[in-house]
């Protein structure tokens, strides 16, 4: 069956605009409510990332999930990847986050960890797809739920962040920027990394409600090559707005992308035994990536693009090892999620490990030039069934033939078509990529 709400990241959208409405997202907790609780668990955790809109949604997730019977714990402002561990510390039924991540202030979204950390199946959320379809009937009062605020959540991630790290291992002599997108990281990732020793320089870490991700962060790290270069610092670590993506950048101010980060962790662990499994990229991991894999001995699996995708073939394959190029990256034996600050720390365990710096490092991999173009569309297309955009594609797989590779897909969180072409020469792959957009374009 096709969801009718959820995406490849849960439910997210314009405030004010159906879905992300009050009464909606009032329905949608009392629909998961009624779906996850299962006897003898009745508790739910919200976090959410600073944006303005995150009060309104938690209010109204709160009374549906009262209505339901469910006792919540709030957390406040959590990253992603905390309130799936704190799910579990806490033996919950489920985790709630309230974010759009990567997206500007005034979108906004919901999405569900089950008890054990991990994104729901698509059968879970099209249950709760169909309660959110039945009227809503409140529980007697003396069965509605009850609200409490954790204060100590903040404290306990950050203490088990440092868990992932060596316990005889220190940071000191490192000089770091930190870069928390103005984001849910603000009060948590720069004490990570100062706790372990780290000189930390923290920037992106004032949200106010509206300049989450903001020209900061894990999608624009222009402020943080600045800022590195300007502070001589060892290297640089940006997070997005919720706290699950992680780029990079070195002390000559160029950027370390979720691919190069995952080879570098190969790497690093290769000869670990729990590594032989292999490692999990996506449809969109960069050749390069998939190279350097086969350097290193270790096999090299697609997943389809989003993280909960690149989780099941991990779990099929049983890899503790995966993500995407974006900046999701999933340390297994850590965290059953991606966690921008634990896969920092695990390339920050290969930088000492190696003596090497991060520039040195990220070489395991040569990466293939690629041209992404996002076309925005009005409406849901069927490109696979449109002939200028298949013979568009088709020209450009007979140009490239064995040196490349084109690449169609949706966006599962916003309304655009992805265009990818892979190849050796950037020029060429830059021109292929134009055709195809433009054919996108013509049929949108």
């Amino acid at each position: 069956m096709t969801r009718k709400y959820f995406g490849t990241d849960g439910i997210r959208g314009k405030i004010g605009q159906y879905p992300m409405t009050p009464d909606f997202v009032l329905k949608l907790g009392w629909a998961a409510g009624k779906v996850l609780a299962g006897d003898g668990h009745p508790l739910v955790l919200i976090g959410k990332d600073p944006r303005i809109s995150g009060y309104m949604l938690e209010s109204a997730l709160q009374a549906g999930l009262a209505a339901a019977g469910i006792n919540i714990r709030l957390l406040g402002p959590m990253p992603t990847p905390a309130v799936a561990y704190l799910t579990r510390a806490f033996r919950a039924a489920a985790g709630i986050v309230i974010s759009a991540s990567h997206n500007p202030y005034d979108d906004n979204g919901v999405k569900f960890f089950g008890p054990n950390g991990t994104k729901l199946s698509d059968e879970l959320e099209l249950a709760i797809e169909e309660y959110v379809e039945r009227d809503l009937v409140t529980v007697p009062s003396a069965d509605l739920g009850k609200s409490v605020r954790i204060e100590d959540a903040a404290g306990r991630y950050i203490e088990f962040c440092k868990r992932a790290f060596p316990s005889d291992r220190s940071l000191a002599g490192l000089r770091v920027v930190v870069d928390c997108a103005n984001g849910a990281t603000y009060h948590i990732a720069p004490n990570v990394f100062s706790e372990l020793g780290a000189e930390v320089i923290a920037i992106g870490n004032t949200p106010n409600g509206f300049n989450i991700n903001e020209e900061c962060g894990a999608t624009s790290v222009g402020a943080l090559q600045a800022a590195v270069l300007k502070y001589r610092a060892d290297l640089g670590i940006a997070l997005d707005g919720d706290g699950d993506r992680l780029i990079m950048v070195d002390h000559v101010g160029e950027s370390v992308d979720g691919d190069e980060v995952l080879a570098i962790i190969a790497q690093s662990r290769a000869q670990e035994a729990v590594l032989r499994a292999g490692v999990v990229g996506t449809q969109m991991s960069n050749l390069g990536l998939e190279k350097a894999m086969q350097r290193l001995d270790l096999p090299f699996y697609r997943a389809k693009v989003g993280d909960r995708y690149v989780m099941e073939l991990m779990k099929k394959h049983d890899c503790i090892l995966g993500g995407e190029g974006s900046g999701h990256v999933i340390v297994r034996d850590h965290m059953p999620t991606g966690d921008g600050i634990i896969a920092a720390l695990q390339v920050l365990k290969a930088v000492l490990n190696s003596g090497r710096s991060l520039n040195e490092l990220k070489h395991v991999m040569i990466k293939y030039p690629q041209k992404l173009i996002n076309v925005p569309i009005k409406q849901r297309i069927d490109f696979n069934q449109s002939p200028k955009i298949q013979e568009a594609v088709r020209w450009a797989e007979q140009g490239l033939g064995e040196r490349g590779r084109v690449l169609l897909r949706a966006s599962g969180t916003e309304p655009l078509i992805r265009v990818m072409v892979e190849g050796e020469d950037a020029a060429e792959t830059a021109d292929f990529a134009q055709v195809i957009a433009e054919a996108v374009k013509a049929a949108a």
